[in-house]
């Protein structure tokens, strides 16, 4: 039984240092995996506005002309600002937005329990969005490589101190 207990904890002891090595990964991954789609869809959006505008105005959304080109310009640039870190947490706002009126929307009727809800993928794009929106871009990341910059206090300036 003591071999059994000691095979355990040292199993236990090696996945958590394979885990501990490795907790710089999930947040660029989650940032790539988010960006790259958001990047995609908004440029794809932004080259059949008309069609979009159209589709906006069926789902019965206000101002579709305004709201179309939003949208996509919003998934365009904040899915790239998400994709290489900058600005991170900042752009997920945007997003979560777009993806919360997509739901309301494009997807009212699919929704008719918390269930329903759950299985969007609008759903998974506003969760993995609040978990970099709350964990940070992670280290391979401009926001990583500017926040140290912003961090330091200020030079103090010269002053030319009056004669005494």
């Amino acid at each position: 039984m003591a071999a059994m207990l000691d095979l355990a904890a040292a199993i236990r002891r090696l996945v958590h240092a394979v885990a501990g090595a490795l907790s710089w990964l999930p947040p660029p991954l989650a940032r790539f995996a988010v960006g790259w789609l958001f990047l995609w869809t908004g440029w794809g959006k932004l080259h059949n506005l008309p069609g979009i505008v159209d589709y906006f105005g069926q789902l019965g959304i206000p101002y579709p002309e305004y709201q179309a080109p939003f949208a996509a310009a919003n998934e365009f640039v904040c899915g790239l600002l998400i994709l290489i870190g900058l600005g991170t947490r900042l752009a997920c706002v945007p997003l979560i937005i777009v993806m919360i009126v997509a739901i309301a929307t494009a997807q009212r009727a699919n929704v008719t329990s918390l269930y329903d809800l759950i299985g969007l993928s609008e759903f998974l794009y506003i969760t993995l969005l609040i978990w970099i929106g709350v964990a940070g871009p992670g280290p391979l990341s401009l926001d990583r490589l500017i926040a140290p910059r912003l961090a330091r206090p200020a030079t103090p300036t010269l002053h030319a101190h009056p004669a005494r």
